[in-house]
């Protein structure tokens, strides 16, 4: 999946350096602090990589400000931005332990959303094709989900959301190419599970109305003609204007239709009235 989204760095904006001696809690007169970098320096050379789009220095000057000073409040802050560089050159493997990291070194930062929504598009800009293993698009939603979950305000959450929906399509996508498969190869019982996986787990993505014209085709080849007419009121009823009912519509015979056309003959339309018992 292309790269839907270059979230800024939030925490590589230069602090002023007269703050910054402050922050160092090394000690000036221990020997071996007499050999280490000013955190300072570190930090702004690590800031103008970043700059430079020179990612794989700028992660290893930021993992320097936490070897060298790793008592600083700059520390803590280079950790993340130590990922957000490994994100942006597309490390993702080396971003998502960094991150893992950070969130169980630092459970109560103030950036935790931030280090979670990383997290979740490391694993999002990994999304392949449909036609390919969707280990990473279950991943992404987990991450999304967690971060939805654990903070509802956060100033990422309306994108996670966004990208969680579309995360959501795309699996939705794999199971009904797996279910068209089915269809076409005449395994119609194969096929009718996955088009109802995809009716009953991912009812908000765009492909429920094709899923449910399949449910009509597969039921129609099975000669289960109340449950083809069930399965077409519901799609006439929720998407009326869809092209997918039109196709339905021309593949019931005039029994069928009427049986639609009679309110009285579903009490309940709805999507999730598929999967009540009889």
């Amino acid at each position: 999946m292309k790269r839907f989204t270059k979230i800024l760095p939030i925490l590589c904006v230069p602090v002023l350096l007269a703050t910054a001696a402050c922050s160092s809690t090394g000690n000036k007169e221990d020997t071996k602090n007499e050999v280490d970098t000013p955190v300072e320096t570190l930090y702004t050379n690590a800031a103008a990589a970043m700059d430079a789009q020179n990612y794989r220095e700028a992660t290893r000057l930021f993992q320097e400000v936490e070897r060298q000073h790793p008592y600083s409040e700059w520390a803590v802050r280079a950790e993340l931005m130590a990922a957000y560089a490994q994100y942006s050159s597309m490390r993702y493997d080396e971003a998502i332990l960094s991150l893992d990291r950070f969130v169980e070194l630092h459970p109560g930062h103030k950036d935790i959303d931030y280090a979670l929504y990383l997290k979740a598009l490391c694993f999002y800009e990994q999304i392949s094709d449909v036609a390919r293993d969707q280990y990473m698009t279950d991943e992404s939603l987990k991450a999304f989900d967690t971060l939805i979950r654990r903070f509802p305000d956060s100033r990422y959450t309306r994108d996670a959301i966004l990208k969680r929906d579309l995360t959501l399509d795309h699996l939705a996508g794999k199971e009904m190419e797996i279910g068209r498969y089915y269809l076409t190869r005449g395994e119609i019982n194969a096929s009718i599970n996955r088009f109802r996986v995809v009716v009953r787990d991912y009812q908000t993505t765009t492909h429920v109305p094709e899923a449910l014209h399949r449910l009509v085709e597969a039921y129609i080849t099975l000669g289960l003609t109340d449950e083809a007419t069930r399965v077409a009121a519901v799609l006439g009823y929720n998407y009326p204007g869809s092209p997918w009912y039109e196709d339905t519509y021309e593949l019931l015979d005039p029994a069928m239709r009427q049986k639609i056309m009679d309110e009285r003959g579903f009490v309940d339309r709805t999507v999730d009235s598929l999967f009540k018992p009889n």
